[in-house]
């Protein structure tokens, strides 16, 4: 019974380190590209594929509706295009 104890203890002991972890400051870099991503977005500007979710390379576009859409691929252009509606959304150029 002594052992169960101590196990309970320390697994209570590790959920809360990890909880109070999770408050802090996500400082990953992850995080930062997210931010940085969230700012170019408000200025209108793609800095996401809209089909997978990576970075775009700007030297894989396709045009809609009068604008360009960057994608991380070519594989990603034709996912896209057979169903624009689907990732429009996602396209700061097509916020208002």
């Amino acid at each position: 019974m002594e052992v169960t104890m101590k196990y309970a203890l320390l697994s209570l002991a590790v959920c809360l380190l990890a909880f109070a972890g999770g408050c802090k400051k996500d400082n990953t870099v992850e995080s930062k590209q997210k931010e940085a991503n969230s700012a170019a977005a408000a200025q209108g500007e793609q800095t996401i594929c809209p089909v997978m979710g990576g970075k775009i390379d700007k030297n894989v576009k396709t045009e809609y509706q009068g604008k360009t859409v960057y994608f991380c691929c070519s594989g990603c252009i034709d996912t896209f295009k057979a169903d624009p509606n689907k990732y429009i959304d996602k396209l700061p150029q097509f916020k208002s």
